[in-house]
């Protein structure tokens, strides 16, 4: 159970700094294709901070669940 956590927390941080990247640093070569879909018109500025924003909370929701659970047990 305590590897669980552990690796609850670590996915969450992961997603959060990916997120954080992303969204606020708009360092998009971290999204697959992103840069070569960019060019071609296929894909926009506005979905890469959708991507980005959603790692961002997929990232802290992780996160806060992993440390809650480590503070209940």
């Amino acid at each position: 159970m305590t590897i669980l956590k552990i690796i609850i927390i670590m996915l969450g941080v992961t997603f959060s700094i990916f997120g954080y990247l992303i969204f606020f640093k708009k360092n998009y070569k971290l999204i697959n294709n992103f840069e070569v879909d960019y060019k071609a018109g296929r894909k926009t500025e506005s979905y890469a901070k959708k991507v980005g924003i959603i790692e961002l909370i997929i990232g802290i929701v992780l996160t806060l669940v992993g440390l809650f659970i480590i503070i209940i047990k």
